[in-house]
């Protein structure tokens, strides 16, 4: 919304102000089309929003860091684990099938199809995931200069490590998943 200044004079001028108004805006925005540029500016030619002036609640404080990155971590994770796909198509926690001998044996990775999955399977694919990223994280608080060494160091090689070991299971997961793929 424009200044004060601008928006009082946009709506006693008439065309004369548009073209002001237009001249001073920025250049990303000065190069818009002009039918846009009218219906951006024309409703505030004659509407006023209201002046509210809402205040939160003294007893409602912002959550730390940390609880917020958590709950990032935590979404993350439910979506790459394909929750809302377990909602709605509810497959069987795992699966079964049957060697020639007859046994039943479990079957994680719903094998052969991409577009479907055993709830366990999405799990620990969406952990593995979730580790990969906490090895990034990891990796980047290893490159804290104001941290000790050792500390330094625990990171750099807890980092590494998790990056490596979720790529590996990702790949193998990849290959349970889709025989034959990238081979």
């Amino acid at each position: 919304m424009p200044p004060k200044s601008e928006h009082s004079a946009a709506a006693g001028g008439g065309a004369a102000s548009l073209v002001t108004t237009a001249a001073s805006l920025p250049s990303d925005q000065g190069s818009m089309d002009p039918f846009l540029h009218l219906l951006r500016l024309l409703p505030y030619s004659f509407l006023r929003p209201p002046r509210t002036r809402l205040k939160l609640p003294s007893s409602l404080a912002l959550p730390s860091p940390m609880t917020v990155f958590s709950l990032v971590l935590l979404t993350y994770f439910a979506v790459v684990s394909g929750l809302v796909y377990d909602v709605i198509v509810e497959p069987p926690g795992i699966g079964s099938t049957q060697d020639r001998y007859g046994t039943v044996r479990p079957v994680v990775f719903l094998p052969g199809r991409v577009n479907g999955q055993y709830i366990i399977e999405g799990l620990s694919s969406g952990f593995m995931f979730v580790l990969g990223g906490i090895g990034l994280i990891l990796l980047d608080l290893a490159l804290d200069r104001n941290r000790p060494r050792s500390v330094r160091i625990s990171f750099a090689s807890f980092g590494i490590s998790a990056t490596i070991i979720s790529y590996i299971m990702s790949m193998l997961f990849i290959r349970i998943k889709i025989p034959g793929y990238l081979s």
